[in-house]
């Protein structure tokens, strides 16, 4: 049961990374088919979800100082 636990704990946080992702992608291709700038994708919000999830490991480390 233990195990069970840990494997959920482990899998929730990738499935949700490889779904936003997903439509990331998507929001990527929208944007490169209507010629819209390189940066189009960034302002959805899939875009401001990966970018949070970059940037907030780095806030975290300035605000811990």
């Amino acid at each position: 049961m233990e195990m069970l636990k840990n494997l959920l704990a482990l899998g929730a946080p990738l499935l949700a990374a490889v779904i936003i992702g997903n439509l990331f992608l998507t929001e990527v291709k929208k944007a490169r088919t209507a010629s819209a700038p390189w940066y189009a994708a960034y302002l959805t919000v899939p875009g401001i979800m990966v970018l949070t999830a970059l940037c907030l490991p780095i806030l975290m480390w300035l605000f811990k100082k």
